[in-house]
């Protein structure tokens, strides 16, 4: 919308419209959310710095004189509510609270690849006051800031703000860097980080920094590196998260501060009646609750556009929602059959429950580049399989060693076809350990040692995950976040189906689980794709081949 419309909405808002003061605070919360949500990378208190900054321009947007300057002052009490919270609270309980990684969610909601996902990945290496500054500067080159808005909102000059731009450029530059290194595969690196614990810091970016410099393997950049600025250039803004609220049910310190202005009064009084804007998936509902709401199966939400004083933003991407179960190709598509099941996320079967009964396939015998069994424990190791026949993928989570997200292994360079059949070991990886105590420490991991998260949609694997290849394929190890292992080793139908049947020997607990359909419309694996990347951690979840 243009600044006129803007500029009527906010004149409204403050003359005690309900309707207008919805369409504010529903058009500018996902700006405040980018902006609070980059400089605190999605700490715990992202929600309660968010609601505490409109909190406060709705309760002052009366004292606004001039509805021009509405974004700057709308940015400048954020980054004030940023700096408050800072001096709050030490390093040490910042550490403990620590909860959604903001990197990551850009990442995944806005489907960046490439060098646009190694500067998002790359702000994780950036210290507090950086991370401020370019959570404002990303809006500046994306087109929803300008740099004046941006000096005022940090309260330095334009040259200032320049000067302290092109520091912390200069830093997220060697932080991506630091991205691109620790994707590859170079030896002396992977010596270099087993004493890290996988958390970025200042310390460890200047550590890496420094080899990096001196090591021809990492400084050897295949590719010519983009600048920053070009790469964010009509990123669009980060949508908010399915079920994020923001409650503006004002209290009575609110309204008693509100007594000095006469349109607060009117303006409180008309949020404490029922009122809904629908804009984006979101709702704003009876005492002033903002939900963020999505339909149970719906396509990831498209990134929402922030109104801009200037001109409207480029459009959002759009995401690729994920194909349906078994559709109804055209008769001269029959090929194409192949894959359309995707391996959803499913529930555990219960406890003692009877697996179906596994199909029977082909087995001429598999040759894999691992030998028997290939132990696959660092990121860039992979095997090649060959062949016709199962295979046992063998899963060891260590969340005790290193905690976080979990970055999957890909199947590559598919030719033939791959199906999931079947998932065993006695366990899902998300079971309660025995012995542990209430059932809260799980293959996955525990409140004590921290626990091993896998991307939104990614099917929970079991201790054993067993696969059919007919033709070569190459699976990868990705580990980035949380420390994993994987071994990956020829199998049979006939242990398969032992594996599956027989469940734990202490007596049954969790039998296996069948997926096998002996058809082609069997499940394949998340994360496969018949090309062959250079980086194969890059591979979407989505399963079609």
């Amino acid at each position: 919308m243009d600044s006129q419309h803007w500029r009527a909405t906010i004149t409204a808002a403050q003359s005690g419209d309900r309707r207008a003061l919805d369409e504010l605070v529903a058009g500018w919360l996902p700006l405040v959310y980018n902006i609070v949500g980059r400089a605190l990378n999605g700490h715990a208190d992202v929600d309660d710095v968010v609601q505490e900054t409109m909190l406060r321009a709705v309760d002052n947007l009366g004292s606004l004189r001039d509805p021009d300057s509405f974004r700057s002052w709308l940015v400048a009490i954020a980054m004030r509510q940023i700096r408050d919270r800072a001096r709050r609270r030490t390093a040490d309980r910042l550490e403990e609270a620590a909860a959604a990684d903001f990197a990551e969610l850009t990442v995944l909601r806005l489907q960046l690849e490439g060098q646009r996902r190694e500067v998002a990945e790359a702000v994780r290496w950036l210290d507090d006051e950086d991370r401020q500054l370019l959570s404002l500067w990303w809006l500046e080159v994306a087109g929803e800031l300008t740099r004046r808005e941006l000096a005022a909102a940090v309260g330095i000059t334009r040259q200032h703000a320049a000067v302290r731009v092109q520091r912390m450029k200069e830093r997220l530059e060697t932080s991506r860097g630091i991205v691109r290194a620790l994707d590859g595969a170079c030896p002396d690196l992977r010596e270099l980080t087993g004493r890290w614990n996988g958390r970025p810091d200042s310390v460890w970016r200047k550590r890496l920094a420094r080899h990096i410099r001196g090591c021809r393997y990492c400084g050897d950049t295949r590719e010519s590196v983009v600048p920053a600025e070009r790469l964010l250039v009509g990123i669009a803004l980060v949508p908010l998260p399915v079920g994020f609220t923001l409650s503006l049910a004002f209290g009575g310190k609110t309204a008693v501060a509100a007594g000095s202005a006469g349109w607060s009064a009117k303006l409180l009084g008309a949020f404490t009646k029922p009122a809904v804007a629908m804009t984006a998936g979101a709702t704003i509902v009876a005492g002033g609750a903002y939900v963020v709401t999505q339909p149970p199966d719906a396509p990831p939400p498209r990134a929402a556009v922030t109104p801009t004083a200037t001109a409207a933003s480029e459009p959002p991407p759009s995401a690729t929602p994920s194909p349906t179960p078994t559709p109804s190709p055209p008769a001269t598509k029959k090929a194409d059959l192949y894959g359309t099941v995707v391996d959803a996320v499913d529930r555990a079967p219960d406890p003692d429950a009877r697996p179906a009964a596994l199909p029977r396939r082909p087995e001429s015998g598999i040759t894999s580049t691992g030998g028997p069994k290939a132990v696959m424990q660092h990121r860039g190791d992979s095997v090649t399989l060959s062949g016709q026949g199962y295979v046992l993928v063998r899963w060891q989570i260590s969340p005790h060693a290193r905690p976080g997200a979990v970055v999957m292994p890909t199947w590559t360079g598919l030719k033939g076809k791959l199906f999931h059949v079947a998932s065993g070991g006695w366990r899902r990886m998300d079971d309660p350990l025995p012995g542990a105590p209430n059932g809260y420490v799980t293959g996955m991991g525990g409140p004590d040692i921290g626990y091993a998260v896998l991307p939104p949609g990614t099917q929970q694997m079991w201790q054993n995950e067993y696969f059919y290849v007919d033709g070569t394929v190459t699976l990868t190890q990705n580990e980035r976040g949380c420390d994993y292992g994987i071994a990956v080793s020829p199998s049979s139908w006939q242990a398969v189906d032992k594996d599956v049947n027989e469940g734990p020997a202490q007596g049954a607990i969790r039998y296996g689980l069948v997926r096998d359909t002996g058809t082609d419309s069997a499940p394949v694996p998340q994360y496969v794709t018949r090309s062959t990347p250079a980086d194969p951690a890059r591979v979407p979840q989505r399963s079609r081949v």
